[in-house]
Order: C-alpha cells, then sequence, then structure tokens
C-alpha cells in the first residue's frame, strides 16, 4: 500500500471520529515543498465549509484523534485548516525497503477490472503515418500500465478493413497478380491505393468490376473474401513490423476490425427501429439525439443506414460497444483517439445507452490527443508536403541516433552501435510523445528529443546505465534488500525515499486518468534526484554500514526507473 493510501485511511477514520459521517475526500497529497511537510490534508476546509464548521476547528479536533504516532514524527495545523505530516525517517526507511519483493515492486488495484482498449486503428491498404502515431503509443502505453496494475485487459486494434473502396482495391489486386512484372507494388500500399483510385475514376470497365466486387464481397463470394483478405494480411503484415519497432505489444490475435460486426448491423437497426429510437426520414434511417443541436437548434440527425441500404461507421461502432460489453463483459473501455471524434464517440454512447445495450455502470472514457505538429506550427508534413510515413519516421530517429552514439562513442563497434541506435531511436520517438500532455498538440522536433540532456529518452536511458555501472562496480548480491537495511542519513536521501514512495500513486493516476506524461515527469525527476544524490554522496568508499544502506537505495532507484521504462514501452540498456 502507498503513503498516500496509508495516510487516506488513516485521516479519513479521525475525521469520522472528529464527527463527519457523510462521504469526503480528505484529499492527503504529498507535499511541493518541505517546510509544508512531507504530505499535506487539503480536504478539511471543503468539509467544514458543507458542514458550516471552522476549518481549524476541526483541524484541531481531526488532529485529536489522528493515530499516527509510528509513521510520523509530527503533525501540525497550517494556515485556515491544512493538516502538515512530518514522517519518522525510520518509518519512511523501512517503508521504501519493504517495496521491493524479489527485485521488482509489485502492486494491485483494489478492484479488477476488464478493460478494452482501442487503439492504433490502421486503415487496410494504406501504410500508417504520423496520424497514427500517438493513439498507437499512448495506448500501448495504458495496456502496460493496467496490465501491472494486475487488469484484464483486452487490446482491440479496431482496422478499417470494410466498405466500398475495397471493391476497387480487390479489382486492382487482381490485375496485379495477373501481371507477375508488377508484383512489387503491393510493397508500396500507397501506391497501390493511388493507382486503385485512379483507374477507378478514369476506367469505367474497370470501376463497374469495382463495384460488382463490392457487392460480392458484401454477399461472401469465397473468391473475393479471399482476395480480401490477402489485402488486409499484406497491410498488417507491415504494420507489425512497425509494431515491433517501436515496441508495441500489438498483435495479429488482436485486430478486431470493422468487418467483425458486420453481422450484427441489420439486427441493430431493426430493433432501434422496434424501440422507437430510430425513424425513417427520406428513405434514410436516423435517430435524433435531443442532447445534439444542429445549426437550427433541432435535435441531431445520426444516420445509421442509408436509403441505398448501406451501413455507416455509426452503426458498426455501435454494435462493436454492444459487443464489449455483452460478450467482452467490459467494465471500462478507453478510445485513444484523435480529440476531434468526441461528438462521434458521445452520439454512439447515447444511442447505446438508449438502447440498453451497454449499463450505465461502464466508464466509457475518450483518451483524446491532440495534433502532432511540425516546426511551422502546422499539422506535421513532409517538405514535399505529403503526410509523414511511420515507417519513414523510425528510420530517420534511428540514423540519427547512430550518428550521435557514434560521436559519443567512437570505440564501440559498428554492430554495437546500431543495436543501440534502434533501441534509442524508436524510445525517443515513444518518450517525445508521452512526456507531453496527450490533450494538446506538439511540435515534433529530432534534435530535441534525441539530446542527452534535459526530459528525454536519451537522458533517462543514461542515467539508468550510471545507476547500473554503480550496481556492477560493488558487485552487489541480488539478496542486499533482504540482508541490508536502507537508513535516511541526509535529506537528499529522504527527498528519493519520498519520490520512490509516490511510484505506486503516480501509476494508479496514469491508470486512471490515462496520462502518461505523469510517469514520464516522475521519471524525470527521480534521475535528476538521483543525479544530485550520486555527486555529492560518495558509496563505495563509506562505512560498510553506509556503503550497503546507499547500494540498497541505488537499486530501488535502479529497479523503479526500469520500471517505469517498461511501463513506457521503453527497453532499458546496461551500458551506453
Amino acid at each position: 500500500m502507498s503513503i498516500q493510501s496509508i495516510l487516506n485511511e488513516k485521516v479519513t477514520s479521525a475525521i469520522h471520529q472528529a464527527g463527519i459521517q457523510e462521504e469526503f475526500n480528505p484529499a492527503v497529497r504529498a507535499s511541493t515543498k518541505p517546510q509544508f511537510g512531507d504530505y499535506q490534508v487539503n480536504g478539511l476546509m471543503g468539509i467544514a465549509k458543507r458542514h458550516k464548521i471552522n476549518p481549524r476547528e476541526l483541524a484541531t479536533n481531526v488532529l485529536t484523534h489522528l493515530d499516527l504516532d509510528n509513521i510520523a514524527e509530527k503533525v501540525e495545523i497550517a494556515g485556515p485548516g491544512f493538516l502538515n505530516i512530518f514522517l519518522k525517517n525510520e518509518w519512511l526507511s523501512s517503508h521504501i525497503s519493504s517495496l521491493v519483493q524479489e527485485n521488482t515492486i509489485k502492486m494491485t488495484d483494489q478492484k479488477k477490472q476488464t478493460i478494452v482498449v482501442d487503439y492504433s486503428a490502421p486503415n487496410i491498404a494504406k501504410e500508417m503515418h504520423v496520424g497514427h502515431l500517438r493513439t498507437t503509443i499512448i495506448g500501448d502505453c495504458l495496456v502496460k500500465v493496467l496490465d501491472y496494475l494486475g487488469h484484464n485487459v483486452i487490446r482491440a486494434n479496431h482496422i478499417g478493413d470494410w466498405g466500398t473502396p475495397f471493391g476497387m482495391l480487390i479489382a486492382h489486386l487482381e490485375d496485379i497478380e495477373s501481371n507477375a512484372k508488377n508484383h512489387q507494388q503491393l510493397s508500396d500500399l500507397d501506391m497501390f491505393y493511388k493507382e486503385a483510385q485512379k483507374k477507378f475514376k478514369e476506367n469505367e470497365e474497370f470501376a463497374n468490376k469495382a463495384r460488382k466486387y463490392v457487392s460480392e464481397l458484401h454477399n461472401g463470394n469465397k473468391k473475393i473474401i479471399s482476395q480480401w483478405k490477402k489485402l488486409i494480411d499484406i497491410t498488417m503484415s507491415q504494420n507489425q513490423t512497425l509494431y515491433n519497432r517501436l515496441n508495441i505489444s500489438l498483435s495479429q490475435e488482436n485486430i478486431m476490425g470493422e468487418s467483425f460486426y458486420n453481422h450484427m448491423l441489420p439486427g441493430i437497426v431493426n430493433d432501434l427501429l422496434s424501440k422507437n429510437i430510430a425513424t425513417k426520414d427520406q428513405g434514410a434511417t436516423v435517430v435524433f439525439l435531443e442532447e445534439f443541436k444542429n445549426r437550427d437548434g433541432n435535435p441531431m440527425g445520426v444516420i445509421i443506414q442509408k436509403k441505398d441500404g448501406a451501413y455507416l461507421y455509426t452503426t458498426t461502432d455501435i454494435a462493436c460497444l454492444k459487443y464489449r460489453y455483452e460478450t467482452l463483459k467490459a467494465d471500462r473501455i478507453l478510445y485513444c483517439i484523435d480529440a476531434r471524434q468526441n461528438q462521434h464517440l458521445q452520439q454512439i454512447w447515447a444511442i447505446s445507452k438508449k438502447a440498453n445495450y451497454i449499463s450505465e455502470d461502464v466508464s466509457l472514457e475518450h483518451i483524446q490527443n491532440g495534433m502532432v505538429l511540425g516546426d511551422d506550427g502546422k499539422p506535421f508534413k513532409t517538405r514535399s508536403g505529403k503526410t509523414v510515413k511511420l515507417l519513414s519516421l523510425i528510420d530517420e530517429s534511428e540514423s540519427r541516433a547512430y550518428k550521435l552514439i557514434k560521436e559519443k562513442n567512437p570505440t564501440l563497434s559498428d554492430a554495437e552501435i546500431t543495436q543501440m541506435a534502434k533501441l534509442i531511436g524508436g524510445a525517443s520517438i515513444k518518450y517525445a510523445e508521452l512526456s507531453k500532455s496527450r490533450t494538446t498538440d506538439y511540435i515534433f522536433n529530432f534534435d530535441n528529443m534525441l539530446s542527452f540532456t534535459g526530459n528525454t529518452a536519451p537522458y533517462l536511458l543514461y542515467a539508468y546505465t550510471r545507476i547500473q555501472s554503480i550496481l556492477s562496480k560493488s558487485n552487489l548480491n541480488n539478496s542486499l534488500e533482504q540482508k541490508y537495511k536502507f537508513i535516511i542519513t541526509n535529506n537528499i536521501e529522504k527527498q528519493i525515499a519520498l519520490q520512490v514512495a509516490q511510484f505506486e500513486d503516480v501509476v494508479k493516476t496514469v491508470a486512471k486518468d490515462g496520462t502518461p506524461h505523469i510517469l514520464c515527469s516522475y521519471l524525470f525527476n527521480l534521475s535528476g534526484l538521483f543525479s544530485s544524490f550520486y555527486e555529492s554522496n560518495p558509496i563505495l568508499q563509506e562505512s560498510e554500514e553506509i556503503k550497503n544502506s546507499r547500494l540498497l537505495l541505488v537499486q530501488i532507484v535502479s529497479i523503479v526507473m526500469k520500471t517505469s521504462l517498461e511501463l513506457l514501452g521503453i527497453e532499458s540498456l546496461n551500458k551506453m
């Protein structure tokens, strides 16, 4: 249990004993300034206001019931009614030592949930581009964090694998396969898609064949279905290569494309009509939502079936939500997609709730992300104005990382440099993304993200290798934490101990709010504190007791850093 959780329980009990029985949040938080203690209780003023009590009187009453004798050296009332808690060094030392079990920090959420995380979602027969960067990286970080906390996490890669364009794509694939010379065109998916579009617009015979194939695809023609599956396999095989290079945990088994829900669509439309949630309007089937207004101030109409019988993304997404609740038994569903999709999500959620396809108890969350911008403040493009492909982005990052490492470590072999460059190149892209608040746009800059100073992946990876060097020189036995005692001897050691103690709260905040940048900030701050400690505190030259105590602290910091990097999807290095 984290220190914040322990103090929350103690303070809550004292508030109850002080006569307050309602539900409340004691708002126990780590202090930002040491003069205000190690932790603060900030919720008493709000409680006092609701009960029309003087907040300092309430604080005094709570303090008489607060049992922190073994935990705190003192608790003081500050300002209008804050409580400042100063922890005992001995208790903090013992607590930190107890966090490490078998060279790992184990924690679980109290309530295990089934959580579906919808992320990445590339389109078939198109290359993944910079627009897929944030959803893919943020989503994968969140599934790692939720996995770590013991939840049943279901990765859902909702690929765009259905719709009218597949007629022209299948027709073009057929043409390519009939001409062996053109078979290599399949390696360039964007070129493949553009050529299919061009033929569809300029060649009426091809266009008619494409329309016919759409119909045959929808009717289950085995040959057409086989070609359709081939397009999916080719695309997702290329995408899997990108996932692997970025250390993304998605695989083939996580694919749940639009086509997966096709069989549900007719039943959903009929059900919504029978429940009078949907109505016929000019031949189309429409749901009018009072919660959303059009430009005239009237209820907005959401089409779920066109007058020609075609279904829309909205229909598919309603079926998808219904499936995730009824079949996957989701308690919580996270959509890691563009902020511009918020109204669309709100509409499918509203329709699904009206139809009782999902319980009000299920948490539906839009993990919104902003845009990736270039140095000009506009959406990140190539110099020619084209969308930046993820493959070229990774290649460029690895190439730049290779040059930097070679400059800093000219004695390393080419194989060693190449291996490091691959790891650092991908890690730098990921960390540059995760360290920014996901709700805001950010400027993509290779020089900044590959810097060995500041809040970057190279800086943190280098800081971690310094720690490994200390442990290596010490000939540390892995069972040290069981044999020796951590003793706080100065202020910087206490600051590190307090930072380590906040790890569980940080991880659970990321899981709750979908905010990986908080973990990045935490990791950067911990690295900075350790750097200050290392520069001012000898380790191996001290007495045996102090040496072992400080080595234990180094080991604990090492475990927290390695775990944090793993949760961010970044592989650590032992040397750089």
